[in-house]
Parts: C-alpha cells; sequence; structure tokens
C-alpha cells in the first residue's frame, strides 16, 4: 500500500499575514489562516500552496553576498511575454531586485528578495 504524500514548502519571517498579503496578491492566491495565527497558507490554481509561519527570532538570509548560502528559494515560472509585467507586479508589492548586475536586454532568469527577505526568482516557461 502506498500512502499518499504531498509537500509544501514553508517560509519563516517575522510577520506570517504581511508576507501572505505579498504572495498570495503576486500569485492571485486565497490567505488561508486556521487555529494557529502563526502558521498561515496560501493556495490557488495551477498548483500554488505555500506557508508562512511566524519565528520570533527571525533574520533574513543574507544572500546573494559569497559567504552566505541561498539555502531555498521560490522560482515562479511565467511566460516569456508576461515576464517584465509580472517584474513591475513584484516590485509594487514590495520586491526587492537582487540581480542588478546586468538589467540590460532580455533576461529568462530575474532573482528577487521578497519583503521578509527570501530570495525568488522569475524565469521563463521553458
Amino acid at each position: 500500500m502506498t500512502v499518499a504524500k504531498t509537500s509544501v514548502l514553508v517560509l519563516d519571517c517575522a510577520e506570517p499575514v504581511e508576507l501572505a498579503e505579498f504572495y498570495s496578491t503576486f500569485l492571485d492566491a486565497e490567505i488561508r489562516i486556521g487555529g494557529d495565527p502563526d502558521f498561515v497558507e496560501i493556495v490557488g490554481d495551477g498548483g500554488v500552496h505555500l506557508a508562512i509561519r511566524r519565528d520570533h527570532g527571525y533574520a533574513p538570509a543574507s544572500w546573494p553576498r559569497p559567504e552566505s548560502s541561498q539555502q531555498a528559494h521560490l522560482r515562479i515560472l511565467v511566460s516569456r511575454g508576461d515576464i517584465d509585467e509580472a517584474e513591475r507586479e513584484a516590485i509594487s508589492l514590495g520586491a526587492r531586485p537582487l540581480d542588478t548586475k546586468d538589467n540590460g536586454g532580455p533576461r529568462d532568469v530575474r532573482v528577487y528578495a521578497d519583503p521578509a527577505g527570501h530570495s525568488f526568482t522569475l524565469t521563463v516557461l521553458p
């Protein structure tokens, strides 16, 4: 017998509802707050499912500094024709570009930090 399994990426931060609002708006997903206000889920169509957990001692990752590892990041897939609009939307919601060294010409992968400092990429669909 095989047990059904699924996974959810959980991001730690100081203010879970605020970070959930960023991702739910950007990913066009719903915020779900259950019995634990320190744990918030974001669920949407197309397989979006992530969670945000309050960590009272949270400190953002220091990546992309060379002495620090990235640990994990979200990879958000968008069509080639939509990547510029997705970038504008992410920044308007509070994302901060991390790959500003080469902003000339088309780029298939763009790196940002969310409002709590977690890195994520906008990547052109293959």
